[in-house]
């Protein structure tokens, strides 16, 4: 399956079809950010390894937010070129 931020849109149809994968990676991500992120909070604050350091929970947060980010910005710009193309067909 090639990626959707490899080439531009080429229709509506395409922009569409990339959303819902896009998006779906995106939370998982995200999701995936936020549970590391807990992880080394708690482990740093009960003074304790939970398999991994702290720090490597933080870390692995950050490295989880920074790998959504493409499937953020694909998302993002999918919604655009949509509603840039739905407000073109109200004013005709």
């Amino acid at each position: 399956m090639e990626k959707p931020w490899e080439k531009p849109f080429k229709n509506r149809e395409e922009a569409r079809a990339a959303l819902s994968p896009m998006g779906l990676a995106g939370h998982i991500c995200f999701l995936l950010g936020i549970v590391f992120a807990v992880l080394g909070i708690i482990g740093d604050a009960a003074n304790a390894t939970l398999g991994l350091e702290p720090i490597s929970w933080l870390l692995l947060a950050i490295v989880a937010f920074l790998a959504g980010m493409p499937a953020w910005i694909t998302w993002a710009v999918a919604m655009h070129l949509l509603g840039i193309g739905a407000e073109s067909k109200k004013t005709e």
